[in-house]
């Protein structure tokens, strides 16, 4: 497995924006999918975005759909996430999430469909 590093979160008031990054930490390694999930305080972890490697096809949890860009850099192995228009519903540990193995049956939204992740990265926003 390889670690990913996450980078980019903090507290932001309503409106505002943050900047997600995910990069292998050493090196690099060949990935179907990369995606983010979140996790809120008592809650279970949830699918926010997702991007297929080869072509950059993107996927969007609906309640981000329109604010939240993910997008990649295949010469760097790094992964973004562009939030805008944040929300206190936004509120939560965001991971960093790479498919190094896929099957007929994995599907971008799914975290069953990844094998590597990162450590997380807390975003806040406050109302």
């Amino acid at each position: 497995q390889v670690q990913l590093v996450e980078s980019g979160g903090g507290l932001v008031q309503a409106g505002g924006s943050l900047r997600l990054s995910c990069a292998p930490s050493g090196r690099s390694f060949t990935v179907y999918a990369m995606g983010w999930f979140r996790q809120a305080p008592g809650k279970e972890r949830e699918f926010v975005a997702a991007i297929g490697w080869s072509g950059g096809r993107t996927y969007y949890e609906d309640s981000v759909t329109g604010r939240f860009t993910i997008s990649r850099d295949t010469a760097k192995n790094t992964v973004y996430l562009e939030m805008n228009s944040l929300k206190a519903a936004d509120t939560g540990v965001y991971y960093c999430a790479g498919a190094t193995a896929w099957s007929p049956s994995s599907t971008p939204m799914s975290r069953n469909s990844y094998n590597n992740w990162g450590q997380g990265t807390q975003v806040t926003v406050s109302s």
